[in-house]
């Protein structure tokens, strides 16, 4: 089942692949979901995994067509000169191809190693700005949220899209007025028609420079991509499915803001205690602690044909899906299954 991809013309498809197994394992998820008709391929990264860049080098070895990049990286852990020519490399080793997901990073995770997430919204804009400085051949000098001096990267001029992660109305906004594309950290349609109300707001403000030539009804630009970085997981059967998504919602619920959880009617103790569990390093109990509501509220789960009714409604509020983590109980079959699902989905 491969090539089922739409074209060009219809909502665009990513993946998330979590480098938490060998690069070469995730070089061949990569080459499948390119033979599946994806359009992007994110790398996760975090401390605790697989480099995420190593990992691209060897994603771009085992893929022609399909684009790469870190989904997401943040100008905390490395600093945003070294990011910037990190994906450089991508972009060269891949002919082209790489693309740049940004954002301020999990604040727990931070913490962790001793690193305060200071000035979020500005690092990220800065990093990136600075970055297109950078591919662009330019030597930068920068007094900000961070310190450059006299940087240059030793590598060919580039053009790389600038895909910022974002969840928050400041980020989501600033997304869209300055950025190439926004993954929205949201998978239930109720969260993307808030995100698409900021967005707009966001695009209402885009310089004139950054905007298409093209008349558009549609509100958003067509310079822009906003794509929804959807928790997934997909397989035969439901409840497997369901079950498997189990860690990544944990995470989710550990981080969400309360006006998210009010959204969804998700109850203070019953996340407070998937928190509680997590800061404890007691990670099976507040997996075991995640509850259906949660599951519906904050990840794509369940077989094909109910993963393609919420993909084509997320597809309401945005430019495309990414499909996140976990994907699935089985890996390969979570791709075919995927990829299924957004052609029914994206069918007219």
């Amino acid at each position: 089942m491969t090539g089922t991809h739409p074209g060009d013309e219809g909502p665009i498809w990513g993946v998330e692949l979590t480098p938490e197994h060998p690069p070469d394992r995730i070089a061949s998820l990569a080459a499948l979901a390119e033979d599946e008709g994806f359009d992007v391929a994110f790398t996760s990264s975090h401390y605790f995994n697989r480099d995420p860049f190593v990992t691209l080098s060897r994603m771009a070895d085992a893929t022609a067509d399909i684009r790469l990049g870190p989904g997401v990286v943040n100008p905390y852990e490395t600093h945003p000169v070294k990011l910037a020519a990190q994906t450089a490399t991508i972009d060269e080793v891949s002919d082209g191809r790489a693309v740049f997901g940004v954002g301020a990073g999990d604040r727990s995770s931070l913490a962790t190693l001793g690193v305060e997430r200071d000035s979020p919204l500005r690092r990220v804009l800065e990093t990136f700005d600075l970055a297109r400085d950078l591919w662009a051949g330019e030597t930068v000098t920068h007094e900000g949220t961070f310190t450059a001096r006299d940087a240059s990267l030793n590598l060919d001029p580039t053009e790389i899209p600038v895909y910022v992660g974002a969840q928050g109305p400041h980020m989501l906004r600033m997304s869209a007025k300055h950025a190439d594309g926004v993954l929205v950290n949201a998978a239930h349609p109720r969260d993307l028609e808030w995100a698409a109300g900021q967005i707009e707001q966001g695009l209402a403000e885009r310089p004139a420079s950054e905007r298409s030539s093209g008349d558009r009804s549609d509100p958003r630009d067509d310079a822009f991509e906003s794509l929804a970085f959807a928790s997934t997981s997909v397989a035969g059967d439901e409840a497997a499915a369901r079950e498997a998504a189990r860690p990544p919602v944990a995470f989710i619920v550990g981080g969400a803001a309360e006006p998210v959880l009010d959204r969804h009617d998700v109850d203070r103790e019953a996340a407070s205690a998937v928190s509680e569990a997590l800061e404890a390093g007691e990670l099976n109990e507040a997996f075991d602690r995640v509850t259906p509501s949660m599951i519906d509220a904050f990840c794509i789960a369940g077989t094909t044909d109910q993963v393609a009714d919420r993909f084509a409604a997320a597809l309401e509020y945005v430019d495309g899906i990414v499909v996140g983590s976990p994907l699935g109980p089985d890996l390969e079959d979570a791709i075919e299954r995927a990829s299924e699902a957004l052609a029914s989905a994206t069918q007219e």
